[in-house]
């Protein structure tokens, strides 16, 4: 592939208001990536002006380009700055129409809702919209609806209220459960309540071959990994690494305390007790180099694809945040291409509906993705 200069190639840096599609497309031909890839990672960067006060919201789209792949992201709706601008249900580039809005939700910390049309749910049951520690979560913003559980009891309340709101009403076709939550702060509270949740899962008709997920920077010891694939199996410990600089400053003392150099150990003694392993990641907050030097420690010892996520900077705190470079599209890019060169030889690919604000869209290392729920 022919490469354009590169004062040309990265003309979408500066004022984002200036960003236009054609500097999209020069992005997109420099770096060898698809415009609608480059595009979508574009909105999530850069947010979107509407006349909605919104921090965040769920937005289905359709990209006027691929009308026939349907997406949902969660993007602020109230960035007066950005190129894009809603009117109406036409999303426009600068005044280039570049999508057509089909749903908008407010994005709210609920005690759990479904992905992958149905197959996957995310549960949210100790209270997440309380957790406030990690200074660029936005989970303060939000609504809030998700009060913390007694386990069985609340537990089994929570399914069946799951049940009601599932698109067949049949939660036997999940086959996978997400916790998703900020607030077990110690291992042995995070071991109880998993191991009540499977129990729960299988009162709920939810079948023994579900995995559950669990997304956490406390479950650190053998002993924590040796009851979790007795009693929970089948599992994927989905490690908060987030980010590998600054952590003291920026993440509470539960995440921050684990260094990054004992990550690579700590999944590996995972997947020695037969759990499989991953982590999420939050694309920039680090300085490009740790990025990579961070990547590349950890492409070994997972087993699914980690969430890497671009970085939505909902206030001017958190755009303060940033790593140098992170407010311009160029970083998110680059980033994506050095991802892909140490996590392609592993043979994991991105899933669709598994971040809403991620990296890669329509290809991952020069080959189409696999079509399906987004």
């Amino acid at each position: 592939m022919t490469h354009l200069p590169r004062k040309q190639a990265t003309a979408s840096k500066g004022a984002a208001g200036a960003v236009r599609l054609q500097d999209l497309e020069w992005a997109a031909l420099s770096h060898g990536l698809p415009v609608e890839d480059v595009l979508m990672i574009a909105v999530n960067l850069h947010g979107i002006a509407s006349e909605q006060d919104r921090h965040r919201a769920r937005v289905n789209l359709r990209l006027t380009r691929r009308p026939e792949v349907p997406w949902q992201i969660i993007v602020p709706l109230n960035r007066s700055t950005s190129p894009f601008r809603l009117r109406g249900d036409e999303l426009s580039l600068n005044g280039e129409l570049v999508a057509h809005v089909e749903r908008i939700d407010a994005d709210e910390a609920v005690g759990g809702y479904f992905r992958n049309n149905g197959r996957a749910a995310t549960l949210n049951p100790n209270a997440r919209s309380r957790c406030v520690g990690c200074g660029w979560c936005p989970n303060t913003l939000e609504a809030a609806a998700d009060p913390r559980l007694q386990e069985q009891q609340g537990l089994d309340e929570l399914l069946r209220a799951l049940g009601a709101q599932h698109p067949r009403r049949n939660l036997a076709e999940l086959t996978e459960v997400t916790v998703s939550t900020g607030c077990f702060e110690r291992e042995e509270a995070a071991v109880a309540h998993l191991t009540a949740l499977r129990p729960a899962l299988e009162r709920a008709g939810i079948g023994a071959r579900a995995r559950i997920g669990f997304l956490t920077s406390v479950l650190r010891s053998d002993e924590a990994f040796a009851a979790i694939a007795s009693q929970v199996s089948p599992f994927v410990l989905r490690l908060t690494a987030e980010h590998f600089t600054r952590r003291a400053a920026l993440m509470k003392s539960t995440k921050a305390d684990l260094r990054p150099e004992q990550m690579p150990d700590l999944l590996a003694r995972a997947r020695a007790a037969g759990l499989d392993t991953s982590y999420t990641y939050i694309v920039g907050l680090d300085p490009m180099h740790d990025l990579v030097r961070g990547v590349n420690a950890l492409a070994s010892v997972v087993s699914a694809f980690p969430n890497f996520q671009v970085f939505q900077a909902h206030t001017v705190i958190m755009q303060a945040m940033r790593t140098p470079g992170g407010e311009n599209l160029e970083y998110y890019l680059r980033a994506r291409v050095a991802i892909e060169r140490a996590m392609a030889p592993t043979g994991l690919k991105p899933v669709g509906w598994e971040c809403y604000r991620p990296l890669w869209y329509f290809t991952y290392a020069g080959e189409d993705l696999v079509d399906g729920p987004r």
